[in-house]
This record gives C-alpha cells, structure tokens and sequence, in this order.
C-alpha cells in the first residue's frame, strides 16, 4: 500500500451482538475529534452476530493514523470480542491480474483502469497463455508468462508467490484465470483472491456451467463473484447478477450473454473490495452499500 495521507478512516467491525456497541464506537471517534462521514449497520438475528462500516473525517482527529487501530482496541474492542479492520481512504491498492486467453474480463478491467474509475495500481499481470502481453504492455504492466502443466504446477505456484511478495501485491483479481489454485496458494491471499465464476453459484459449479444450465433448460443464468477459497466456486459471494434466456438459446447464445454479465459482475466485486465495503464472516459476506 503506499502512505498516501488518509482523509477518511473506516473500521469494518463484526462481533456478538450486544447492547452499547454503536454508542461506544461513535463516543470514540466523537471524543477525538472525528466526523462521522457513514455509518451502517446491519443484525444477524438467527446468529446474533452485529456488522457495522463506520468512516470518518480524519481532518481534526487527535490521534494520528499509526495509533488509531491500537487505541481502538483497547478502548472499545476489547470490550465488546471485536474482529475488526482499519482502512484509509486514502490508500492505494496494489492489484495483480491473473488472466488466460479469455480477454471479456481482463479488458474491461484494462478499460475501467485507464478511465480512472478505480483507485488502484495494477503493477502485474501473470498469465499462462502469451496471449494478452501486448495489452498488458501497453497499459505499462509487467506481464509474465507462467505455463502451467500436471508437472510443474507446484513450482510454478512458488514462483506466483514470489513475485506477488516483489510487487507488494495486496490483492489479486482471477480475470477468467482457468487454472484452480491450491489451497496452500490460497492460504496466503485469504479474502483477497477475488473469482468470477460463469453462473448464478451455488447452481452449476466447476466447468462448462453455460453447457449444464442449457442442458437442465434453465430460464436464468447468472455470473458470481467471490473470495477464493479451498473449496471450488464455493467462497464468500461478493456480487452477482442473472439475464433471462429461454429455450431458443443455444449455448453459444448463453455464452455471449453470460459474458456481458461476468464482466459488470467482476468490476462491481472490485469497486466494493476498494472501497472496503465488503465483510467476510464465516462463509458469508456483508456487503456495505
């Protein structure tokens, strides 16, 4: 992450659910001199668990950023069994993009980058197809080539690794990757390895979904986005969305209009990882509007 000066900080904050939490979190920032910018919240009542995104101005804030997390613990989550995170707004992630010869995905997060959409760096792209390294060059990314067999996925994987640590990566987009990471991979990017899988999840999981949901003659497919986990396609949901189809659409009709979703599905599950709006618990998500 780089040290830009922060304007905002925001907490995202999950524990049991009790009474005193939202004055004791909004006292805090308060007292200080903090400005509170948003604030929700949302109860699980079935697991009487609380989630809450709290931002604030940092402008006439008395503690400086580097103390904020530690006296946050101590004056309030501590007391209440808090998991929670600290962010800034004015961090800049930085984004690798893992990508195959499918381009619908990777182009479109190409397009939103130079729009200025996102704030974001994307320093590394790694692909084990040559397919895409003069788009890559010309967005000024490094881009390296990783074939990947039954024989050399291991060591390959420790070289992904390697260069993730090299390029301070803080979060890696899976932009139609077709190789399944292992768990290990994983282990290292928990909550940070976002997918795009080609269907409305948990229906038609692993391969060729748009060729399963033709067969079962479904009337909606979908695309999900979501943190990679060491289950296939079956981490926390971030985004999706549906388009209807009927029974005059061929597979390949599914594929072209399953592909438009995939990409809007993807860039949405990237805007909200940015904006730290995204609470992963258990195996689900809270996602802050």
């Amino acid at each position: 992450m780089d040290d830009t000066t922060a304007k905002s900080a925001i907490l995202l904050i999950h524990c049991p659910d009790q009474k005193g939490i939202v004055i004791s979190i909004t006292e805090f920032i308060f007292k200080n001199g903090g400005n509170i910018l948003y604030l929700d919240q949302h109860v699980d009542t079935g697991r009487q668990a609380f989630f809450m995104r709290i931002e604030w101005d940092l402008s006439d804030f008395v503690i400086v950023d580097e103390k904020i997390g530690e006296y946050f613990e101590t004056l309030v989550a501590r007391r209440f069994s808090m998991n929670w995170s600290l962010h800034f707004s004015g961090e800049v992630l930085r984004m690798a993009l893992f990508v195959s010869k499918l381009p619908h995905c990777f182009y479109d997060i190409l397009a939103r980058y130079e729009a200025g959409e996102w704030q974001v760096e994307i320093p590394l792209i790694i692909s084990n197809h040559a397919d895409m390294q003069p788009a890559a060059e010309r967005l000024g990314a490094d881009f390296v080539h990783l074939p990947i067999s039954r024989e050399n996925r291991e060591q390959q994987e420790r070289r992904q690794l390697e260069l993730l640590q090299e390029y301070r990566i803080d979060f890696i987009v899976l932009a139609r990757y077709m190789q399944v990471l292992s768990d290990e991979f994983i282990s290292h990017y928990p909550n940070r390895i976002i997918n795009i899988h080609h269907s409305f999840l948990p229906a038609f999981p692993g391969a060729r979904p748009y060729h399963s949901a033709h067969e079962r003659g479904v009337k909606i497919i979908g695309a999900t986005s979501h943190y990679a986990t060491s289950e296939l396609d079956a981490g926390p949901i971030i985004e999706q969305d549906v388009v209807r189809v009927s029974h005059e659409d061929s597979v390949e009709d599914m594929v072209r209009k399953g592909r438009d979703l995939e990409k809007v599905v993807l860039a949405r599950a990237v805007w909200q990882h940015l904006h730290h709006n995204v609470l992963v618990y258990e195996n689900r998500t809270v996602v802050f509007e």
